[in-house]
């Protein structure tokens, strides 16, 4: 499963023109791609099979503040993590040999900036602007700044800050409308090379699922097979999941939303929900599928509108017969 140390840590704590037009649009994304961020992207999702570390980071959102102990081992082949909650009702999730020959959408998206120059391939440069500047100091370590805004309405900006020589992730805020910084993630802490020491004084402990996105997950599966015929360009699949399956996940690299389906025994009132915290969402509505009521539920760091939108393009998969 492909998530850098920002979600994990945010886990723990809770026709022919239009082939003309498209061609031409990468042709323009391309053309203006500055592939040194792209390079320091792909250097950082490499970056969890190349690091050892263990270290504190906070994470903000709001008004509220998490501090989080993260570390990471790599020996024979495989990778260990454990995150381990500071602050508040102290858990712990554990993720244990992991492959690091793992490859998964989201990190494939993040490495394409070294493949620009082959037909069709514009990676992130095609929905995002980079720009690459020397950054401050964090944690002890020297970082290099990448900031990485959307060229639509459909996803959040984000400014990076990795290190230097290793590229591993130092700082990362979420930026909404104006700059407006919805979520800070940064190392307070930081050791190279350290060995794991996980926490024994923690009560609640997680060990995390590590599903192949070569298979079928094993969400719950309703009753009428169901699509999402609309998500933002540059997301794709993170997982194969069978057309009752009751959850389907989307990345573009940077940005994750999940949508879930839940079959009603009644009918809900007309309206929607939403919830926030940071630059994560929970939108909710209710609709009807093949005449049946279901709760529509999108999770995930986008805005509200791209929730609404994905949830409305919700459609009934009719699937031909053999």
């Amino acid at each position: 499963m492909k998530y850098s140390v920002r979600q994990l840590a945010c886990g723990i704590l809770c026709g022919a023109l239009g082939w003309v037009n498209v061609a031409t649009a990468e042709q323009t994304a391309c053309s203006d791609a500055d592939t040194e961020a792209l390079q320091w992207l792909s250097r950082m999702a490499k970056s969890h099979s190349e690091v050892a570390y263990q270290g504190v980071v906070t994470l903000q959102r709001g008004d509220d503040m998490q501090v989080v102990q993260v570390a990471r081992s790599l020996a024979g082949g495989v990778s260990s993590e454990h995150l381990t909650r500071l602050t508040g009702q102290g858990a712990q999730v554990i993720r244990a040999n992991h492959p690091l020959d793992c490859t998964h959408p989201g990190e494939g998206l993040l490495t394409l900036g070294n493949r620009l120059n082959e037909a069709d391939n514009c990676g992130l440069a095609r929905h995002y602007q980079f720009q690459v500047s020397p950054g401050e100091r964090i944690a002890g370590r020297q970082s290099m700044k990448v900031e990485i805004r959307p060229r639509d309405m459909y996803r959040y900006g984000v400014l990076l800050e990795l290190d230097s020589e290793t590229a591993l992730m130092l700082r990362v805020s979420t930026l909404g409308r104006g700059d407006k910084i919805l979520e800070r993630f940064q190392f307070a802490d930081l050791n190279y090379g350290e060995p794991l020491q996980p926490r024994a004084d923690i009560d609640t402990v997680h060990p995390a699922a590590h599903p192949h996105p070569d298979y079928p997950s094993n969400a719950p599966q309703l009753s009428v097979p169901w699509a999402v015929s609309w998500v933002p360009g540059g997301f794709t699949v993170t997982d194969k999941a069978s057309p009752a399956s009751a959850r389907r996940t989307y990345t573009d690299g940077l940005a994750v939303f999940s949508v879930f389906l839940e079959q009603l025994p009644q009918e809900l009132k007309p309206g929607e929900g939403l919830a926030r915290l940071g630059s994560s969402l929970s939108y909710t509505r209710g609709m009807r599928l093949a005449g049946k009521p279901v709760l529509v539920t999108v999770i995930g760091e986008v805005p509200v509108n791209t929730a609404r939108m994905v949830a409305d393009s919700i459609r009934v998969l009719h699937q031909s017969a053999p």
